[in-house]
C-alpha cells in the first residue's frame, strides 16, 4: 500500500507532464497554493509574539513541525534521513527556511516593523529566488521575466524609502536577510523537489534541524517569559503547522513543476493577500503608498508569468 502511494507522489512532482505549458501552469497554481498558506505567517508570527519570546517562536516553529514531519515519514515507510551526499543541500535549506528566514523576519517584527511594511518589502524576495535559481539551478529566464522583476524590485525600494526619509531602517535591514535567506531555501528545496516529493524535502529538513532546534527550544521555553493565550497559542500553532511545514508541500512541488524562477514569481502576490490578513485579523491600516506598491509588484507578476524560461 505505502509503496503505491509512495510511487503516486514521486511520479506527481519527479516526472513532468508531456506538456510543458501543463507542467508550468500546475506547477504556478500549486506554487500560489504554497503562497496563499505563506500569507498568513507575518500576522501569526505577531500573535505568537504576544505570549512568546521572539527567539522562541522562531526556533520552536521548527522544533514543533519536526514532530509531524517524524510522522510524516515513518507513515510513509521512508527513512528518517536523507542520502549523506545530499546532506549539504539540506543544510542550506535549513539555514534558509528554518533559521534564516524566521529569526530574521521575526526579529524585524519584534523591532517595530509593522505586517504590512514587512509583507511588501518581503516582496523582492522572488527576484531573489530568481537569480538563486540561475545560479544553482541552472535555470535562464528571458529578458522580459528579469525586466518584471527589475521593476517589481525598483517599486519596493522605493516604497521602502519613501517610508523612512531616504534611508533603510534596522527592521529593513533584517528583511533583506531573511529574504535573501528564503531565497537560498526555496531554490535548494525547489531543486531537490525535482527528484523528491516536496512533503519528503521539508520533512528531512526538519528533521536534520531537530538536534538543534529541540534543544534550543527547549531552554528558551524554560528560561523566558511565556504568557499563554489564545491568540498567541494560535499564532505560534499557525506558524508551526503551516508557515513551517504543510505550506512547504504545494510550494516546493510548484517550484519543481514551474521552474523556480517562474512560478516563484507567484510570491509577489503575497503582499496583496498579507495586507488582507493584516486588515481583517489586527486592524492594520494602510495608506495608498503601500498599496500602490503591492499593486505595482502583483503587475510584475503577471508579467513574468507571460515570460517564458
Amino acid at each position: 500500500m505505502k509503496d503505491k502511494n509512495s510511487a503516486t507522489v514521486v511520479e506527481a512532482v519527479a516526472v513532468p507532464p508531456r506538456s510543458p505549458s501543463t507542467a508550468a501552469g500546475r506547477g504556478t497554481a500549486l506554487a500560489f497554493l504554497g503562497v496563499l498558506a505563506f500569507s498568513g505567517s507575518f500576522p501569526a508570527t505577531v500573535y505568537a509574539m504576544e505570549g512568546f519570546n521572539p527567539w522562541l517562536v522562531a526556533i520552536g516553529r521548527a522544533a514543533v513541525a519536526g514532530v509531524p514531519a517524524v510522522i510524516c515519514l515513518m507513515a510513509a515507510g521512508r527513512p528518517l534521513l536523507p542520502p549523506r551526499h545530499l546532506w549539504r543541500s539540506y543544510a542550506l535549506i535549513s539555514l534558509g527556511v528554518v533559521f534564516g528566514f524566521p529569526v530574521f523576519s521575526g526579529l524585524a517584527l519584534a523591532l517595530g516593523s509593522s505586517t504590512a511594511h514587512a509583507a511588501v518589502v518581503i516582496a523582492l524576495l522572488p527576484a531573489a529566488t530568481a537569480a538563486c535559481a540561475v545560479i544553482r539551478a541552472g535555470e535562464r529566464p528571458r529578458p522580459l521575466f528579469w525586466a518584471a522583476c527589475v521593476a517589481g524590485a525598483i517599486a519596493i525600494t522605493a516604497f521602502t524609502l519613501t517610508q523612512h526619509q531616504g534611508r533603510a531602517s534596522w527592521p529593513d535591514l533584517l528583511l533583506v536577510a531573511a529574504l535573501l535567506s528564503a531565497a537560498i531555501g526555496y531554490t535548494e528545496g525547489g531543486r531537490l523537489a525535482r527528484q523528491t516529493p516536496g512533503w519528503q524535502v521539508i520533512s528531512h529538513t526538519l528533521v536534520l534541524s531537530l538536534p538543534l532546534t529541540a534543544p534550543v527550544a527547549a531552554v528558551l521555553a524554560f528560561t523566558t517569559p511565556v504568557v499563554l493565550s489564545a491568540q498567541a497559542l494560535a499564532g505560534f500553532a499557525y506558524v508551526s503547522a503551516i508557515s513551517m511545514f504543510l505550506g512547504f508541500f504545494p510550494w516546493y512541488a510548484g517550484l519543481a513543476l514551474g521552474g523556480i524562477a517562474r512560478a516563484g514569481q507567484t510570491q509577489l502576490t503575497q503582499p496583496l493577500l498579507t495586507l488582507v490578513w493584516a486588515w481583517f485579523l489586527m486592524g492594520e491600516r494602510f495608506g495608498l503608498v503601500t498599496v500602490a506598491a503591492a499593486v505595482a509588484v502583483l503587475v510584475c507578476v503577471a508579467a513574468t508569468q507571460r515570460a517564458r524560461t
